[in-house]
């Protein structure tokens, strides 16, 4: 994505900040989708799951939705049980394919991702295991395809990175209180592809490409989320070519 100073749809919480109303190493796949009206708990019925026992899914009614579900699982003794569920949003513009997706166009995208660590604002909630970064003045996340760092963390900036084209996370005091990084073009960053796609606490509408939650959820999953369980996310919409069964 491009810099939150010269685009609304510039970072997943650049929508946030201005007010946009709502309306890998996991790799997306593309199997058949599973039956309309299956039963049994959702990760069952989806081509992957990360292979861990932790998931969390953000389901959208459609592709040009704003708003869904986020839920989240844990498979014990061979079953999914649901944990918990919260409101989402999701990218002003809707979901797309992630594998196809395009940078600056506030959609977030589709498919199944892990979780490499957490960052806020806010301290890290009791109990927390995933890797957490305290946000700093210095603390930028990179979104220049021209730089070395794209798709990255870096605290200072560096020179090739150009503020424009970069999201200084101080400056999201409520979304980034706490978050946790997607995979998404982030193992192997393919430029033009889209940079800075996070889970993280609702602004005041729908985001740039993110899924955001309410604070009470976010620090729930930052505390839940365990490395040893390996986590993932899955984004996706109820049916059609981006049903979150097909991930």
């Amino acid at each position: 994505m491009t810099s939150a100073r010269t685009l609304a749809s510039a970072a997943c919480a650049a929508a946030l900040a201005f007010g946009v109303p709502a309306a890998a190493p996991a790799v997306p796949r593309s199997p058949a989708a599973a039956p309309a009206g299956a039963a049994g708990p959702l990760p069952t019925r989806m081509a992957d799951t990360g292979g861990g026992s932790q998931l969390i899914t953000a389901r959208a009614a459609g592709p040009r939705s704003t708003t869904g579900t986020v839920s989240w699982w844990e498979r014990h003794r061979g079953r999914w049980q649901r944990v918990g569920s919260a409101p989402a949003r999701f990218g002003a513009n809707g979901l797309t394919e992630g594998r196809t997706r395009k940078q600056g166009t506030s959609t977030t995208p589709t498919g199944l991702y892990d979780l490499p660590f957490a960052f806020g604002l806010r301290e890290a909630p009791a109990g927390t295991t995933v890797p957490y970064r305290p946000v700093r003045a210095s603390s930028w996340w990179c979104q220049d395809n021209a730089s070395t760092a794209y798709n990255r963390w870096v605290d200072p900036r560096p020179r090739d990175c150009a503020a424009k084209e970069a999201e200084r996370l101080a400056d999201y005091r409520v979304q980034y209180g706490r978050a946790l990084v997607v995979g998404f073009n982030y193992h192997r960053p393919v430029r033009g592809r889209g940079a800075g796609i996070f889970l993280h606490v609702n602004g005041r509408g729908a985001t740039a490409g993110c899924v955001s939650v309410p604070a009470r959820a976010m620090a729930r999953i930052v505390a839940w989320v365990q490395p040893a369980a390996r986590p993932h996310l899955a984004i996706g919409t109820d049916s059609g070519p981006t049903a979150i069964t097909r991930y």
